[in-house]
């Protein structure tokens, strides 16, 4: 054997010799499951989603796991317990096991002893999740804007884009993404600041609007697409934030004063949806129904000047919409929230129209701040009401449904109680709520170490795709007028 054969030998055998091996000897049986970090046991996960790796957090001096499935087994070993799939391996075992369950078994060598912990096991839906999602990144302040992006991240991979940096848009507030129906060639934003505006994307081209005309006392926020894509429904708010010096929570984000305003796209005309002519409430969050007859909305009485905060309690509302004619009926009652002492918010409508969730809280209508924030499912065929089995002891809130109703996108503080995350979950065609499970990340530790928080998460069918100097451009524009229509 030549000296050079004989290196590449010895180099071989210490690469094996540095590996951790498959248990063996007697192996000690525990009488519970390893902890693992993110919690990916025992889930219903798409069979396009990444890969959920996972981070052991159990002492020890090497890791093995066993994955057994339809397709056969597989093996992994850590050093550290930090377990990776490559993604060619883990769409393998996706695409193998549709509608089938995962197992994995998980050993530690701990005191040159192996303990084998409890199994669990995942099974994978035979429906899919849409490919993309859309969600803000920020830091968890709310004193000034710093740093704010719209990221795209694809689903069945880890590749994450950014589609907007605020830094192109000199510093602004960059907020209140929305897709209609999922369907990107229906996108919209909102810029505050010197660039501010509505910035639309139709066909590809995008375009930077002044939705707030002389007739109106505030800006058009909170947008809501009409599933024909001819309209967008805003709410138009007064917005003050109030800093607790004892509570628990540190700050308190209420309206003033609101009411619902109704956009054409097509005519470039904005005008008041007549659901309030006496000024007696204020009206915000709309949501369409899937077959665009009914707008929903969230409803409080108006407050004066002597009012406490904790007061404010907002029902749930809706009024029909003849989409031809652009006309409205009389708002009713879907939900009492305040006979009940509570409030809701960001109503949303599945894709059958069969399911509306709101985040139910003890007051006002910004219930990213509320701890008891929760999150509850009406079905809007008998107008029963049950809580999603989806919540936490933290936060859980503003959410959004993939395509096919089948998925859930939420925000969620119960990691830390102060960074929000996205955590999806299954709805499945019995209209059960499976256990959520956060966005994986590469890196099992990614949320122990990130500190911005993610907001407005979105799906979405495709891309998005426009560049920094197409923003640039489009920010530098003189923004188009909308037309005020007393119709």
């Amino acid at each position: 054997m030549s000296v050079r054969n004989c290196l590449i030998y010895l180099i071989f055998l210490l690469i094996l010799a540095s590996c951790s091996s498959a248990p063996e000897g007697e192996i000690q049986q525990t009488k519970r499951k390893a902890k693992i970090y993110p919690d990916y046991s025992d889930l219903v996960i798409p069979q396009n989603i990444a890969p959920l790796n996972f981070f052991v957090e159990e002492s020890g001096e090497e890791f093995y796991m066993k994955l057994t499935s339809a397709g056969g087994e597989y093996e992994l070993d850590s050093k550290d317990g930090d377990f990776r799939f490559s993604e060619k391996k883990w769409e393998k075992i996706l695409t193998e096991n549709v509608g089938k369950e995962i197992k994995y078994e998980l050993f530690v060598k701990k005191d040159g002893t192996w303990l084998q912990y409890n199994s669990f096991s995942n099974t994978v839906a035979g429906d899919k999740v849409d490919p993309y999602l859309y969600y803000r990144l920020l830091n968890p302040g709310y004193i000034k804007w710093k740093e704010i992006k719209i990221a795209r991240r694809s689903l069945s991979s880890f590749d994450e884009q950014m589609l907007v940096e605020n830094t192109v848009l000199d510093d602004n507030c960059v907020n209140c993404h929305a897709f209609n129906q999922q369907n990107p060639d229906n996108f919209m934003m909102h810029v505050r600041g010197s660039l501010g505006g509505t910035y639309f994307v139709t066909d590809g081209d995008l375009k930077r609007f002044n939705l707030k005309t002389k007739e109106m006392k505030n800006g058009a926020v909170y947008p809501r697409w009409h599933p024909s894509g001819k309209y967008v429904a805003f709410s138009s708010n007064e917005v003050v934030q109030r800093f607790h010096s004892m509570e628990m929570k540190k700050i308190e984000v209420s309206d003033m004063n609101s009411s619902l305003v109704l956009y054409d796209v097509e005519k470039n005309e904005i005008m008041a949806i007549p659901v309030d002519w006496k000024k007696q409430f204020m009206d915000t969050y709309p949501e369409w129904s899937p077959d665009g007859k009914y707008i929903y909305f969230c409803r409080a009485k108006q407050i004066g000047e002597d009012y406490d905060y904790r007061d404010i309690k907002y029902n749930l509302y809706r009024a029909d919409f003849d989409a031809e004619r652009r006309m409205f009926g009389q708002p009713e009652l879907v939900f009492d929230a305040g006979a009940q002492g509570k409030s809701v918010s960001f109503p949303r409508i599945s894709p059958d129209g069969n399911s509306l969730v709101f985040t139910l809280h003890d007051y006002g209508c910004f219930s990213i701040w509320h701890k008891e924030a929760d999150l509850y499912t009406i079905n809007l065929n008998d107008f029963s009401l049950e809580e999603c089995g989806v919540n936490s002891d933290f936060t859980d809130s503003y959410h959004s449904w993939s395509s096919n109703g089948r998925w859930m996108i939420f925000s969620s503080k119960r990691d830390d109680g102060l960074t929000a995350r996205p955590y999806i979950a299954y709805f499945d065609k019995n209209g059960k709520w499976h256990k959520p499970f956060v966005l994986p990340q590469e890196d099992p530790l990614y949320y122990k170490n990130f500190i911005e928080t993610y907001n407005i998460p979105e799906f979405a069918r495709a891309e998005v795709d426009f560049s920094p100097g197409e923003l640039r451009r489009a920010a530098k524009k003189k923004a188009i007028q909308a037309n005020w229509s007393k119709k």
